[in-house]
């Protein structure tokens, strides 16, 4: 019976990460919500406590609108912390107003561009663990919503993760799937429950859909544990990610086939890709994104928001609709991303406004709740994948969860 409830239990912590644990708009005006670390607009939302991390959005309006932001510590499934005081784990004063903001300079959609960061002279997050950022509209409503929210993580290397990646799977060998193995030291963490203390994500790609979360491990000690030969931890292979890349409004860039002008809007179709046979070798960056354009000037407030058009050529495919898949979308399944099938041309197509730069994309279909590429894209053992391992302690007694281990690490093709 009590293995059954950790199962459950571990159930509903993996349905609840995924839909909580997502950085995006909750607003129609509200676009390009991000969260960088330390000015680098690749790495994952993941930090130091003595990291800088800032949080921007684009507000579809040259009005000002009064901003406010609010922090809460969260557990490791991602629900609000609710047994710490405030001032346990923030220094400074929550509920403040955005003041960094500038409008967009000869754009043909107007939008003003917000920022913020941490630390700033108002909040230091002192903690290490999850955090969630919801901006609301300084409206002095009870009852407000949030038009966005921000994810990010805040960690304090106490345990150390060893990791491997292989194509050499329990299921197949240099074929489709990838296999993660890693082990964890305690460092000067004292573990006496590892089932109770400990929680574990596993993620490919920055993915909470196929993410593996609490997974026991099969081998422990009194300084430490490890996860080998799980089948649990075997992922779809996938592809390498498509690209494209618009620079200028005027020219055609990076697998695009054209840019039009069409009912004031900039529309740019991408060229049609298939789902591939073989393995292709292509740089990316694992379905990320950095806005920016040709010119000088300033990336955040001179980029132009273009009308995207995704082609997928390949009969309709049985078992599941199909979206377009990146991290500057809002989590998956997003509904904007949804394609729909056009008999006539074969294909299934999707439009999006996003503002100008290089973008990763993938075409996943949705089957039991996770996003397939095996028919979209196909799973090569060749990918090039990204993989991170989060540890959460939570020692007897205490009150939260704290992110004490992370690790990153990159597939690197054969094994």
């Amino acid at each position: 019976m009590r293995r059954l409830l950790l199962f459950l239990g571990n159930i509903l912590l993996a349905l609840s990460s995924v839909m909580a644990q997502q950085t995006r708009s909750l607003s129609e005006e509200i676009h390009t919500v991000r969260v960088v670390v330390d000015d680098d607009s690749l790495l994952p939302p993941i930090a130091s406590l003595d990291s800088r991390v800032e949080i921007s959005f684009d507000s579809f309006s040259h009005t000002y609108t009064r901003y406010i932001y609010k922090v809460e510590l969260c557990q490791a499934d991602w629900t609000p912390v609710t047994d710490l005081f405030e001032s346990d784990w923030l220094e400074g004063f929550n509920g403040r107003p955005i003041e960094d903001y500038e409008t967009s300079f000869n754009t043909t959609v107007l939008y003003t561009h917000y920022s913020f960061s941490f630390p700033n002279e108002d909040v230091r997050l002192k903690l290490p663990g999850n955090y969630r950022v919801q901006v609301f509209v300084d409206e002095n409503d009870a009852d407000e919503e949030p038009v966005l929210e921000a994810c990010f993580s805040l960690y304090r290397p106490e345990m150390k993760i060893a990791a491997q990646v292989s194509t050499n799977t329990d299921i197949d060998f240099n074929q489709k799937h990838q296999q993660v193995s890693y082990s964890l030291g305690y460092g000067t963490r004292h573990v006496v429950d590892p089932q109770r203390e400990l929680k574990t994500v596993v993620m490919q790609n920055r993915r909470w859909d196929t993410a593996v979360i609490n997974l026991p491990p099969n081998m422990q000690t009194s300084v430490g544990a490890e996860w080998n030969h799980r089948r649990d931890l075997i992922f779809d292979a996938g592809a390498e990610f498509h690209k494209f890349e618009i620079l200028d409004v005027h020219r055609n860039g990076m697998n695009i086939d054209h840019i039009a002008w069409i009912e004031g809007s900039y529309h740019a179709t991408l060229f049609p890709v298939s789902p591939q046979r073989n393995y292709t070798s292509d740089e990316d960056v694992n379905g990320n994104y950095v806005i920016r354009h040709s010119g000088d000037g300033d990336n955040d407030i001179e980029c132009e928001y273009v009308f995207v058009h995704f082609l997928l050529q390949t009969p309709r495919l049985p078992g599941g609709d199909v979206y377009v898949c990146g991290l500057w979308t809002d989590g998956f399944p997003d509904p904007r991303c949804k394609m729909h099938y056009d008999e006539s041309e074969q294909s299934y197509e999707c439009g999006l406004l996003l503002k100008q730069g290089y973008y990763n994309y993938q075409f996943r279909q949705l089957v039991d709740g996770k996003g397939r590429t095996e028919r979209t894209e196909g799973d090569f053992y060749q990918t090039e994948n990204e993989y991170i391992i989060l540890v959460y302690h939570r020692p007897q007694g205490a009150r939260y969860d704290a992110l004490v281990g992370y690790q990153k690490l990159t597939a690197h093709g054969t094994y």
